[in-house]
């Protein structure tokens, strides 16, 4: 009898999150097809076996586990074009967003992974839009932000958006961030609600700010040769599964936000809603690098969103 193929899913968060019922929804959906044949084991968050967030990425590419996901940021060094879907206020609403990532956009980003990244890049989780939270004051306007220390993903994008914002951006992976945040040696961290609360950061930062600055995905990807060399009815399983999953994250995701939005309430925090004008001086603030970036990266990519 032929040994069943080994499926080895993993992420970087506990089960409960929408990102890893989303990796047991792809599993439970590939079992259902193809019971003894396949062998999934999962690995829900690669952080407790003394790993951190972005190693994620070569424990794919290199065979360690078959399928992962991270935000793109983390790529930019290596996938330049990624630094594009980084740019600030890229996106108005989230249905644009999705349908670019869902369209040209992601084909041509994910295209571009898979010629400098041993990955088949087979779909996008929503990470969402992102917000600010601090643990020194309200945040209404950059002024507000003038010297303040934030994590930001490894991003070279992103830590020009913050130099323009005022702060002092620090690269840094989530681990690190995580240690630093409880113990106050960084002042602000940008996140969607639902990481904020995941990770436990409302316990530190009381001041948070609906500024939908960022909204990051995540691509799906598989090491190459594994999924290459499946057969093609597992491939097209595969891909059907992920599309799927995607969906299922995606209205995950909206419940998450909700959720994490009452309970950064419930531990006595406080969310800033922003007005009109005041988004617009952030808007205003970053307005130098979206200028650059036509220059950087073209029109072509601009069209897409």
């Amino acid at each position: 009898m032929t040994d069943p193929i080994t499926i080895r899913m993993g992420g970087y968060g506990p089960p409960t999150t929408g990102f890893s019922r989303s990796l047991k929804f792809i599993g439970d959906s590939l079992e259902a097809e193809f019971g003894k044949r396949i062998d999934v084991k999962y690995v829900w968050n690669v952080m407790d076996f003394g790993y951190r967030a972005e190693d994620i990425l070569w424990l794919v590419e290199d065979g360690v586990l078959t399928l992962g996901y991270q935000s793109s940021s983390y790529l930019t060094d290596r996938v330049p074009e990624l630094g594009f879907v980084d740019l600030p206020f890229l996106f108005a609403t989230r249905d644009r967003a999705r349908g670019a990532m869902d369209g040209a956009l992601g084909r041509v980003l994910g295209e571009a992974i898979e010629r400098r990244v041993n990955y088949r890049i087979l779909g996008w989780f929503e990470n969402g839009f992102r917000h600010i939270s601090n643990r020194l004051r309200p945040v209404h306007a950059p002024a507000d932000l003038k010297g303040m220390r934030i994590r930001v993903l490894p991003s070279e994008v992103q830590a020009r958006t913050f130099e323009l914002l005022g702060c002092m951006p620090l690269r840094m992976d989530l681990t690190e961030a995580i240690e630093r945040i409880k113990a106050g040696t960084i002042d602000a961290q940008e996140n969607p609600f639902a990481n904020t609360v995941t990770y436990g950061v409302h316990k530190f930062h009381r001041f948070h700010t609906v500024t939908n600055h960022f909204y990051i995905s995540r691509p799906i990807f598989l090491h190459r040769q594994a999924f290459d060399g499946w057969p093609q009815d597992l491939q097209r399983a595969m891909q059907s599964a992920i599309k799927r999953a995607v969906e299922f994250q995606r209205g995950l995701a909206i419940e998450e936000d909700r959720e994490a939005r009452a309970a950064i309430l419930a531990a006595g925090c406080e969310i800033a809603e922003l007005d009109a004008g005041e988004l617009a001086q952030f808007r205003a603030a970053v307005a130098p690098l979206i200028a650059e970036a036509r220059g950087t990266y073209g029109q072509k990519l601009f069209d897409m969103v």
